[in-house]
């Protein structure tokens, strides 16, 4: 993160709820500012004095001091267009915006900071991470793909790991998104998460969803949007040079957390007796490559290959004018890439990542 400090734009982080935004803002304010750089709205005194337009009345409010956390940001009328006028008037200033509630935080600064922001996602632990907290010891992978990897699920801070789990995922429904003034059917909610972490991996009809859940197909397609931007879930595309082809297809349907996917359908039994842990397994692979992805500033485009006769790939990156197909199987299941696959994108290439290659692929 450090590479996009002091480079004349606001940066916002964004992420789940207790992934350790906060903690990460005030290690920052170590290195870079001083006692009065941390600035919580949560406090109404300091809300009131974000939220004036007035860029003088702004930059004395601060302070004294080049760099500034404002946490609980969403708390702020119009923290937008504020932060705005502030990184407008003095570029020299590096302020970092956060809060609890990623959802609100969004829909308040999308418009205003475009071309003015760097978005930086704070993910659950990636196993890069783990591996190092432990000094280079394994996690049990098992224990990964059921619990999830929340900072306090890993370290060991909640003790009961159950109750931690359903608790945050009842948080994650009833504060951060059933109180958004669009959300007028909370129990819908609920049955669409439950019904797509059922999916999981899993191409989504939305017109199906739709049907079972007796609304209107757009109504999906909202509450889809607003999982996705509490940073629930996460959709992949499926690859098409033809972009007019891509359009109203289906899409494949992840969670941030398998944790909260399994505390959503109160499924939380171990590894080895549960009948999704392929899914699991396909999940854990590809939430762990976007931390990645994001951890060393790589750009690609992300997708699943399938053709109308079902042959399937889980997971392709497009980068660098060539394509990379992988394939995630938990067990030792031998699998052919399909050659419709390799004859319509010569020179690709293709892996099977398993339980003995995927710490080389992730790592």
């Amino acid at each position: 993160m450090q590479e996009i400090i002091f480079k004349r734009k606001i940066i916002v982080i964004q992420g789940p709820r207790q992934v350790g935004k906060t903690t990460l803002a005030k290690e920052l304010i170590r290195k870079y500012g001083n006692d009065k750089s941390y600035i919580n709205c949560d406090i109404v005194a300091n809300a009131n004095g974000m939220a004036t337009e007035d860029a003088k009345k702004l930059r004395a409010f601060l302070g004294e001091g080049k760099f500034f956390v404002i946490d609980e940001a969403q708390k702020v009328k119009n923290i937008g267009l504020n932060l705005k006028i502030l990184v407008d008037t003095y570029p020299e200033i590096q302020i970092i915006a956060t809060g609890s509630s990623s959802f609100y935080l969004s829909a308040q600064i999308g418009e205003p900071l475009v071309g003015r922001m760097f978005k930086y996602i704070l993910y659950p632990f990636s196993l890069k991470e783990i591996y190092s907290a432990n000094k280079g010891g394994a996690e049990n992978i098992g224990n990964l793909l059921v619990y999830g990897s929340y900072p306090d699920v890993i370290t060991g801070k909640a003790i009961l790991k159950i109750d931690y789990l359903t608790t945050l995922s009842s948080n994650f429904l009833y504060k951060d998104i059933s109180g958004f003034e669009e959300i007028r059917k909370p129990e819908l909610l609920r049955n669409l998460l439950e019904m797509l972490a059922y999916q999981l991996g899993n191409e989504v009809s939305y017109n199906e969803l739709a049907t079972k859940l007796g609304v209107r197909r757009e109504t999906i397609l909202r509450y889809m949007y607003i999982l996705e931007e509490a940073f629930i879930i996460f959709r992949l595309y499926p690859f098409s040079r033809n972009l007019r082809n891509e359009i109203g297809r289906k899409h494949k349907v992840y969670f941030y957390d398998l944790g909260i996917r399994n505390a959503i359908i109160n499924k939380l039994d171990s590894a080895q007796v549960r009948d999704d842990i392929g899914a699991l397994w396909e999940n854990f692979c590809i939430i762990e490559r976007k931390k990645q992805i994001q951890d060393n500033h790589w750009y690609r485009g992300l997708y699943f290959w399938r053709t109308t006769s079902q042959k399937e790939i889980d997971y392709i990156e497009d980068y660098d004018g060539s394509l990379y197909a992988y394939e995630f199987k938990w067990g030792k299941k031998e699998y052919k890439i399909p050659k419709e696959f390799m004859n319509a994108s010569p020179g690709s290439s293709a892996t099977i990542v398993n339980q003995s290659n995927y710490l080389e692929w992730l790592m």
